[in-house]
């Protein structure tokens, strides 16, 4: 079996022009260094805090210039696609005025909790043919996306469970801004794998979703969110998946295995903390797959190479926003769940 080409795609010839809207850390320390490796033309940015942008011409000469506020950047005509990091409470709102400025959308995660804000977005841009595409950088991890071609392919058959585990340290959250987010791990943090998960389930019908947070021991109480996590799924047909957070891990290994066991095989791998790797086992036949590239920064330039394909070739991208929403609607039940008690929210037949 050929090996699925997993790196990013990133259209020949002229490129649109980026325009990020919010440069804060993640912009800075991953979206940018991805723009710079893949070529990908900055026309330039903007942030709320004129402190936040000092310097970073100098540090990333790919970027044109520093806006003087949002309007500026979207009234560019050398914009073609706006890459929206602001935050959440914000996004719908400039969700909104780039697709009037007629401008394509690569929009942070979690896109929205707001399906119903979302939906007369969605109709606008294709009235106006934007492509909305988000930010789930983490379908280009080099493992995660060779294993959804592999699924994809029917390389292990129909998908009957996934499983994940968190076997790292947490990112910081303790005095962050994140830690204001109610139940963050499952709201915001978890969102990646509860997307990746969903494409791998794709296809099949939600049944029912069931989440726990709670606080660890060792945890300090100026953490406001609990430190551990499980959201688990169901589908009708009786296919399952876990998704764990047990902490914050102390390891010298730090790791994220994960499972995609299927009717006619395995598909085995880890991402994140050095630990890359990817394995299929299929007919009593180990493939061990040899990956180049990295989550950081590899992922984000294919989330933005994808829309900048879809531009090119005038169709939806397989990151869209209107994709997006069963895995939205997956977390907000899984939130749902851990605020009703842990009690399993049934899903009103939801396609994944």
């Amino acid at each position: 079996m050929s090996v699925p080409d997993y790196r990013p795609q990133i259209p020949e010839g002229t490129r649109p022009a980026i325009g990020i809207l919010g440069c804060g850390g993640i912009a800075q320390t991953a979206h940018l260094p991805a723009y710079e490796q893949y070529g990908l033309p900055v026309a330039g940015v903007w942030s709320r805090s004129t402190t936040t942008t000092a310097g970073i011409r100098e540090r990333f000469p790919s970027v044109g210039r520093i806006y003087a506020s949002p309007e500026e950047l979207l009234e560019d005509p050398a914009v073609g696609i706006v890459d929206l990091a602001t935050p959440a409470e914000d996004r719908l709102r400039w969700l909104t005025a780039a697709v009037r400025a007629g401008k394509h959308v690569l929009a942070q995660k979690p896109l929205t909790t707001d399906l119903d804000g979302l939906a007369p977005i969605l109709a606008e841009a294709d009235e106006r043919g934007v492509r909305i595409a988000v930010n789930q950088n983490g379908r280009w991890a080099p493992p995660w996306r060779l294993a959804t071609l592999l699924v994809e392919d029917g390389a292990i058959g129909d998908v009957v469970g996934v499983t994940h585990l968190h076997d790292k340290p947490l990112p910081p959250i303790a005095g962050t801004h994140f830690d204001d987010l109610e139940h963050m791990l499952i709201s915001d943090y978890l969102m990646h794998w509860i997307d990746i998960t969903r494409c791998w389930l794709g296809g099949k019908r939600a049944g029912s979703v069931q989440a726990v947070d709670s606080r660890v021991p060792g945890q300090p109480d100026s953490a406001k969110n609990p430190w551990s996590a499980s959201i688990q799924f169901s589908c009708t047909d009786g296919a399952h998946a876990l998704l764990r957070v047990v902490g914050d891990v102390r390891t010298r290994k730090p790791s994220c295995p994960f499972w995609i066991h299927g009717t006619e095989g395995t598909i085995r791998g880890s991402v994140l903390g050095g630990s890359d790797r990817l394995e299929l086992e299929r007919d009593d036949v180990v493939t061990q797959y040899s990956l180049n590239g990295q989550w950081f920064v590899d992922g984000f330039a294919g989330a933005v190479g994808e829309l900048m394909n879809a531009v090119a070739e005038d169709r939806q991208p397989y990151n869209s926003a209107a994709h997006n929403v069963a895995s939205l609607e997956l977390m907000i039940a899984a939130r749902k769940s851990v605020m009703d008690g842990s009690r399993p929210h049934l899903m009103s037949d939801l396609q994944l």
